[in-house]
């Protein structure tokens, strides 16, 4: 049981998952409008999106998508410690089955914090738990995409993190499935290094134009981590999750 914020506590555990920085990222990169009421995170690992967005949007209901069902499990009790259960609700279950059973653009924005690498790319985990984590085992991209375009209304939005490296291919499975990138940022793990990470809002049915915010950087130059990020951290200090790429090291 670890702290989170404001009082909140997470469960978490190393031989399972613990959340990352990049997870931290797309929760505050998150933004709704006031009309927003229902949302649902595919892939939630240990609840914390749900939990993070709690605090901003107290009128949210919302749904954490898992299909590891010890995480699911863990996600359930955190919310239920933090006496949350009437507004967050874990469900276990495959994020391509998730529109036959929540329903078609019932939701006001879908947020996701995928797996990043391709399947058969890179060494993959023996830990089963953190090698779906991330790697493309259960779902890959255009999966998400696809689920995430049935999910939401239109005109409502979807929030991803994923590797820079795969931009490209980010960008074309999102018009694929008609979510048109809206926002996006780029993070580095220091100003002056190539950035590795990610941070896109696309919105369903709407017209090109997107928008670049200024690149986020991890680091200072002399190792600790910038105001900014900091500011994302719900703890105050570093985390011991499991990182997708977004640096050397966790909040």
């Amino acid at each position: 049981m670890d702290d989170l914020l404001d009082g909140m506590k997470i469960i978490q555990s190393k031989d399972v998952f613990s959340f990352s920085t990049d997870a931290v990222l797309v929760a505050s990169f998150t933004r709704l409008d006031a009309s927003a009421k229902k949302v649902i995170d595919l892939g939630t690992g240990t609840g914390i999106i749900p939990l993070l967005l709690s605090k901003r949007y107290p009128r949210l209901q919302m749904i954490g998508l898992e299909i590891q069902e010890r995480l699911a499990d863990m996600s359930r009790r955190s919310v239920e410690f933090n006496n949350l259960s009437d507004r967050i609700d874990i469900q276990l279950g495959d994020l391509k089955q998730a529109p036959a059973t929540f329903g078609y653009g019932v939701f006001d924005a879908v947020v996701s914090n995928p797996p990043y690498m391709e399947a058969g790319i890179g060494e993959q985990n023996p830990n089963p738990h953190k090698a779906i984590a991330r790697h493309e085992i259960h779902c890959n991209l255009a999966d998400i995409c696809a689920t995430a375009s049935k999910l939401v209304k239109s005109g409502g939005k979807f929030f991803i993190v994923y590797r820079s490296l795969r931009l490209a291919e980010l960008m074309t499975e999102l018009r694929r499935n008609s979510l048109e990138p809206k926002r996006m940022r780029l993070v580095a793990p220091r100003i002056d290094k190539e950035p590795n990470i990610v941070l896109l809002e696309a919105v369903k049915d709407r017209q090109p134009g997107l928008r670049i915010e200024p690149t986020l950087a991890v680091y200072n130059d002399n190792g600790t981590f910038t105001d900014e990020l900091l500011s994302m951290n719900p703890t105050g200090q570093k985390a011991r999750g499991e990182s997708h790429g977004i640096c050397s090291e966790q909040l």
